[in-house]
This record gives structure tokens, sequence and C-alpha cells, in this order.
């Protein structure tokens, strides 16, 4: 049975619930037009990546109860600051405030990262956090007004 347009489920054991509540996390968290967007770039050759991701990232990691979403998020933006990867850095910075973290929280994450990762890794978070941000603000503003 698929799970979303063209999509069937994987043959990870339990495959069904870790994939249905890592869908509805990376949904809630990122957004359900990101989601769609990355599910359907998706081929034949990455979609075991993109099932992976959504099972074990997103439906055993993020689902745990130990820490809450916003303290995850905070904590994904240091680490993809640490890894230089600036892409998913600005995708869980919206996510980070769907979470509910503040502007001022995700900037003071940034500036720590610049004493334990180096000042140029989190110069240029600062620039991608400042873009994701502006553009997260825009879209709240678009949807008040619908």
């Amino acid at each position: 049975m698929a799970l979303w347009a063209g999509w069937e489920l994987g043959v990870m054991e339990n495959g069904r619930g870790r994939l249905e509540r890592g869908l509805r996390a990376r949904r809630e968290t990122l957004g359900d037009g990101h989601v769609e967007r990355s599910l359907a770039a998706a081929t034949e050759f990455s979609r075991p990546i993109q099932e992976y991701v959504t099972e074990t990232c997103w439906g055993d990691i993020w689902t745990r109860p130990g820490l809450d979403r916003r303290t995850r998020s905070l904590v994904n933006l240091g680490m993809l600051t640490a890894l230089n990867r600036m892409h998913e850095l600005a995708v869980h910075v919206r996510g980070a405030r769907r979470n509910g973290c503040t502007e001022t929280e995700i900037q003071e994450v940034l500036l720590q990262t610049a004493a334990y990762c180096g000042a140029p890794a989190a110069l240029e978070s600062f620039r991608v956090a400042e873009k994701a941000l502006k553009e997260f603000r825009a879209e709240e503003t678009r949807s008040v007004d619908v």
C-alpha cells in the first residue's frame, strides 16, 4: 500500500509504523511543501536514503521522548554548522522556528558555534540563517493574510 503517491513501504521490519511516525514528525517540523518536494524529487536511486532518513532520523530519533523538538532543532543547528551543511541548515532554521525556537535562540546557538567550530563556519551559518528567517517570516505573513 502506498503511503504517498508513488511510494511503497520499504523492507525494514516494523517499517510502516516508523515511516508513518517519521513522515508526521518530518512534516510537522519542515512543512508539508518541503517534504512533498523532497519525496517527489527522489529517484529510484535516491529513494532508499529518503526512506532511511524518514524512518530512522525522523521516525526513530525525532520522536524519542528524551528531548523536545525545540531542543532537537537547536542541537541540529549546531551540528549542521560544524559539518558545514548549509542547505540542511537553512531547512532546519525554518524547522526550528516551526518547533517554537525564537530567533534569539537560533542566534545564540550560531554564536556558540563560533567558539567551537570557528568563525568562518559561524559567519556562513549566520548568513544562511538570516536568509532562511527572512523567508520564514514572509511565509508566515502570507499565511496570515490568507
